[in-house]
């Protein structure tokens, strides 16, 4: 009797043990866009400070780099491509660039990794297939145009956009099933969903909406003529609302901040706002603003309990309510925000764009009332979300300069 207890005294040890590294490995992967869910949020439990864990410069040179868009983490292995045509998988622990695989153009494309592979769009107009233990490519598949989008797996199909192209849908070994014609968008994020992929096109450029993956249709179209804009952010979900932002120029910086209906496309609240910017005349804005278009998650919404939070656009991160689009807090910064937020354990995490006088810096703020908690001087400004996987921090700058940092116990 007593050697059966003890038997089975190690045999629930053993599925804790199990257990745990199951999850603690799941918590350390982020293999698409804007993580699980695509709401921009981590399961990681990671607070400040943070200290560096390493980081590599990627080219030399002062020449700034335009783009480069989240890395993906899968296992021991970050993978991401750059504006100097490179795609890496850098090891996690220690920065060893694993492999490195030299594409035709330059990568403004977000990855995806599977068990076997990892998927890229590029600018040369392919979508690349590696083999994620060599680099080496598996297969490649040839569009009309760049490809300037995420790459995202969905069931068996492997779903990417090309510029003013069309939606392809390819399997996994790079045959394409079917696409749908996209006559005029570029830089196009989507977020997939309950077998619904947001943001499928229509017969003409105006005409966005969910693509059902089951009945093979587009449900509804988003309502432009009420939130007419140049750049509309990917859409976040949560309930019944889909929320996304928007930015116009003029004679300043016009954003928007949208919630809408998830089953109708109904706009349920919209607030429009002056952005908070300093520039001298409008070429300096007119160059800002064309910064932020090539990043693909500029002003992607997280979403924390009943708060919408954004950072991008202007100086300043807001949060608004869920339901009814009121401003519940705001906060103002002396330098333009570089990139969206990523939100871990109820704390948001963006960059600021430095200048002469004011370095670039990341941030960490409470989602609950905006207060800073903790801050960090980087260089060249974060050009997109960070990425927090596990115990690790992770963002490119236009530097070329590449991040990892990890939890100070």
């Amino acid at each position: 009797m007593k050697k059966t207890r003890m038997s089975l005294f190690n045999v629930l040890c053993s599925l804790l043990i199990v257990m745990c590294i199951t999850s603690c490995s799941r918590s350390s992967d982020w293999v698409q866009f804007r993580g699980e869910g695509g709401r921009g949020e981590s399961s990681s439990r990671i607070v400040p400070p943070l200290g560096l864990k390493w980081k590599i410069n990627l080219q030399s040179g002062d020449e700034k780099v335009r783009s480069m868009n989240p890395p993906i983490v899968l296992g021991d292995t970050i993978y991401f491509g750059s504006d100097d045509k490179n795609f890496y998988a850098l090891d996690v622990e220690s920065g060893y660039m694993r492999w490195v695989f030299k594409s035709g153009a330059e990568i403004n494309s977000i990855p995806y990794a599977d068990k076997e592979k990892v998927y890229f769009g590029n600018k040369d107009g392919k979508l690349y297939a590696l083999s994620r233990e060599t680099g080496q490519e598996v297969w490649s598949f040839q569009t009309r145009s760049q490809i300037n989008s995420q790459v995202q797996r969905h069931g068996d199909l492997i779903i990417f956009v090309g510029d003013a192209d069309a939606i392809y849908f390819l399997n996994p070994d790079g045959i394409e099933q079917f696409r749908l014609d996209n006559p005029g968008w570029a830089a196009v994020t989507f977020l997939i969903a309950d077998d619904i992929m947001y943001n499928a096109f229509g017969p003409n450029t105006k005409l966005v909406g969910p693509y059902d993956f089951k009945k093979r249709e587009i449900l509804w179209y988003l309502p432009y003529h009420e939130i007419d804009a140049i750049w509309y952010s990917p859409f976040a979900a949560q309930g019944d609302f889909l929320y996304c932002g928007t930015a116009d120029i003029y004679e300043g910086m016009l954003l928007g901040y949208h919630a809408f209906s998830r089953q109708t496309g109904e706009l349920v609240w919209s607030q429009f706002i002056d952005g908070k910017l300093k520039y001298d005349g409008f070429d300096e804005l007119w160059q800002y603003f064309l910064r932020n278009m090539v990043i693909l998650d500029f002003l992607s919404p997280t979403i924390w309990k009943d708060l919408v939070i954004f950072t991008g656009g202007d100086c300043t991160a807001r949060a608004f309510d869920a339901k009814t689009g009121d401003l519940r807090w705001e906060q103002i910064y002396n330098m333009p925000v570089s990139s969206a937020p990523t939100l871990a354990s109820g704390r948001v995490y963006f960059g600021l764009i430095g200048d002469d006088f004011n370095p670039p810096r990341f941030l960490c703020i409470s989602a609950r009332n905006g207060k800073l908690l903790w801050e960090m001087e980087t260089e060249g400004a974060i050009l997109s979300a960070p990425v927090i996987a596990g115990k690790r921090v992770i963002f490119g700058t236009d530097k070329n300069v590449f991040y990892v940092l990890e939890q100070v116990f």
